[in-house]
C-alpha cells in the first residue's frame, strides 16, 4: 500500500511510543525545500531557537507526552552541500524541540548497513519503505508487509554505530 497526504501525516499523530527513521542519502529533493535551499547557497543561515512551524510544534508536543521521534543519517565526508543545509536549517531547531537525532559517518569504514534503504518505523511495528531516485527525488512511500524484526535490527545498529548530532558537528563549519 502507497502512502501520501493525510494517511501519510496520520502516521505521525497515531504513533504511540515511537516514531523512527534512517537516512542514507547524500541529499533529497524536495521541491517545496528549494527556496530554503537557494537562500542557504546565498548564505542565509537561521537561529535555531527561534523556529517554531508545524513541525517543531509536533515533535515538542510529541516529547512532552512522552512520545519519541528519532533518526540516524548515514553520511560521508566531505558533507554535500544538501548535508550542510539540512544540518543547519533542519537538526538543529529539530534537535531542540525534541527530536533523537544520530549521525553514523561511513567516511573511513565499511557502512554496516550498505544496501539497506530509507524507512520510517512506527512503535516498532510499521514500516514505511521511503522509495528515491538515486540522486534524491522521491518516487514514493510504501508501507512494508512482512515481519518488521529485520528493520528493528537495523535500528540497533545504525544506533549502536552512530553518534549524537551535536556530536558528529562540533567543529564543523556548515
Amino acid at each position: 500500500m502507497l502512502l501520501a497526504g493525510e494517511e501519510w501525516a496520520a502516521r505521525f499523530e497515531s504513533f504511540e511510543r515511537e516514531a523512527w527513521r534512517l537516512e542514507t542519502l547524500p541529499q533529497y529533493l524536495m521541491p517545496q525545500e528549494a527556496e530554503e535551499l537557494q537562500a542557504f547557497r546565498d548564505g542565509a543561515r537561521i537561529e535555531p531557537t527561534t523556529v517554531h512551524n508545524e513541525y517543531t510544534d509536533r515533535l515538542r508536543r510529541q516529547a512532552a507526552e512522552g512520545r519519541v521521534q528519532g533518526r540516524v543519517h548515514i553520511v560521508t565526508r566531505p558533507l554535500s552541500e544538501y548535508l550542510r543545509f539540512e544540518f543547519s536549517q533542519y537538526y538543529r531547531p529539530h534537535l531542540l524541540a525534541g527530536e533523537q537525532i544520530r549521525i553514523l559517518d561511513v567516511t573511513d569504514r565499511t557502512n554496516p548497513l550498505e544496501g539497506v534503504q530509507d524507512f520510517w518505523m512506527f512503535d516498532r511495528a510499521e514500516v514505511v519503505l521511503m522509495n528515491y531516485e538515486p540522486d534524491g527525488k522521491q518516487i514514493n512511500r510504501e508501507v512494508f508487509e512482512g515481519d518488521v524484526a529485520r528493520f528493528v535490527g537495523y535500528q540497533r545498529i545504525a544506533v549502536a554505530e552512530s553518534v549524537p548530532f551535536e556530536e558528529f558537528v562540533k567543529g564543523l563549519e556548515l
